[in-house]
């Protein structure tokens, strides 16, 4: 059976497997970039606001689950640095793994709003190659994925993680359901996001954090 997480643990487990694709130069990730990660406003579903002791609760118990590990800090630093080993539990390759973050961080998504979100954890070819990589996941025993039935008026099937018992109801609303307003707004998300992480590493270079 897969291990069942709360909302918290599924946002820091999310989170660690976002930054060691999108910010591979600051991984694993100090504990404070991880809080202000979890946190940030974009790209994420629901937008959180976490305290420090919440996370390291989080990773207290994600390590005992045995999906996260710490390391020592290089150069001397004695600080904890924290990495995801979903893939060492779970053998799955790096399309699977990059699904499953977006679910993590956003919630019920559609194949085109896991297509339009993935190119900086995973370059897809095609829409159809995300459509069988989630297909892979819900083969599996026990499966990783299920998808959800359609609401009334909703055009396309949302997927959803199986870390949780708790399965979105049908009749919840969803940030992403207009699929132009939807994609209008990934394309800002993204852009922000990535503004973001620009400003953080000249912080870093300037000892400013």
């Amino acid at each position: 059976m897969l291990d069942k997480l709360n909302e918290i643990e599924i946002r820091v487990l999310g989170v660690l497997i976002e930054k060691s694709k999108t910010t591979p130069e600051y991984y694993p990730l100090t504990l404070n970039a991880l809080i202000t990660a979890c946190n940030q406003k974009t790209s994420r579903n629901p937008v959180m606001q976490l305290a420090e002791e919440e996370v390291i609760e989080a990773l207290d118990s994600l390590k005992k689950k045995q999906l996260i590990a710490h390391v020592i800090g290089a150069s001397g630093s004695r600080a904890l640095k924290y990495r995801h080993t979903l893939a060492v539990k779970h053998p799955l390759d790096p399309a699977e793994i990059s699904v499953l973050c977006l679910l993590f961080l956003r919630g019920p998504l559609t194949s085109g709003e896991i297509n339009s979100n993935s190119s900086r954890l995973f370059e897809f070819d095609s829409l159809q190659e995300v459509q069988e990589t989630i297909e892979q996941l819900k083969n599996y025993t026990p499966p990783f994925v299920l998808t959800l039935e359609r609401k009334p008026g909703q055009k396309e099937d949302r997927h959803f993680h199986c870390f949780t018992d708790e399965i979105p109801l049908i009749s919840e609303s969803n940030h992403y359901e207009d699929s132009t307003k939807n994609e209008k707004i990934l394309a800002l998300e993204t852009k922000v996001q990535e503004l973001s992480e620009k400003i953080e590493k000249i912080y870093r270079e300037l000892g400013l954090e």
